[in-house]
């Protein structure tokens, strides 16, 4: 679980969908009824993307160090400033947009079937953003900050990719894929830290929480963490040079071949 939200938090495939695709292909297999997700399954969730989310924090703090001190000082002047300023506003669509769907993405736990069909969306978008031969800038606007937002909002929907909704947006709206992959992932963060420190503060036993199996989650949250790192690193060269058709048709068939194998399940 580990190598799989490490991997896909970053590449445009929906972790959620794979964490779904992976917990549900083992209860297939082990003979387990697939049903909605244990408390001890919610939080080593949460830790997975934690891990992620310290990868993140690493690989950009140069770039994240900037804009807070931009923000500080408020110099309007400074590519920074207005980097940050996006970030914030963004990060407030995307709540808007992402707190109605909770309860529907919770249900889509155990509906790894439906899941499949939100990710061929998502091969699909990918592959449509590419044909758009527009021409590309690397300079993120107002209006497609806002517009990237409302993407990330919508992939609170297990199959729908963060990464991959955020990217296309970026693509068709005349963003470079080197500049909408790095706002992704920059814009991620907030959202990311919100979910790790609210849940728990919410809807967790503490009392239930020292009974898990915290040898496994905390494994799982190093792992995320160490291959989140190194996806970020090479997703960033892969996207300067290559076209995102390759993850297109991977969510492509991954999301007909999981809709075909748990329909009715």
């Amino acid at each position: 679980m580990g190598i799989v939200q490490g991997l896909s938090e970053f590449l445009p495939i929906s972790s959620s969908a794979h964490l779904v695709f992976t917990s549900n292909f083992y209860k297939v297999f082990k003979g387990i009824e697939i049903v909605q997700e244990t408390n001890q399954e919610v939080f080593l969730d949460i830790m997975l993307h934690l891990g992620t989310l310290i990868a993140v924090i690493i690989f950009f703090r140069k770039e994240i160090f900037a804009i807070c001190k931009a923000l500080i000082k408020r110099d309007k002047t400074n590519p920074d400033f207005r980097t940050g300023v996006y970030i914030l506003i963004g990060t407030v669509v995307t709540v808007l947009i992402a707190f109605p769907l909770n309860e529907i993405a919770g249900g889509l736990v155990f509906k790894p079937a439906i899941v499949g069909l939100l990710l061929i969306f998502t091969g699909a978008l990918l592959l449509f953003s590419e044909k758009i031969k527009n021409a590309k800038s690397d300079k993120i606007t107002l209006k497609t900050s806002i517009l990237i937002a409302i993407a990330q909002g919508f992939a609170a929907l297990p199959g729908f990719s963060r990464s991959g909704l955020t990217i296309a947006t970026g693509l068709l709206n005349g963003v470079d894929r080197t500049t909408a992959a790095r706002y992704s992932f920059l814009l991620s963060i907030p959202i990311i830290l919100g979910a790790s420190m609210v849940y728990p503060l919410v809807k967790l036993d503490f009392a239930e929480v020292v009974t898990y199996n915290w040898t496994a989650i905390i494994a799982g949250t190093v792992v995320s963490g160490i291959v989140g790192y190194f996806c970020i690193k090479y997703f960033l060269k892969f996207v300067s040079k290559f076209s995102l058709a390759f993850f297109g048709y991977y969510c492509l068939v991954m999301g007909i071949v999981t809709a075909i194998f748990f329909w009715g399940k």
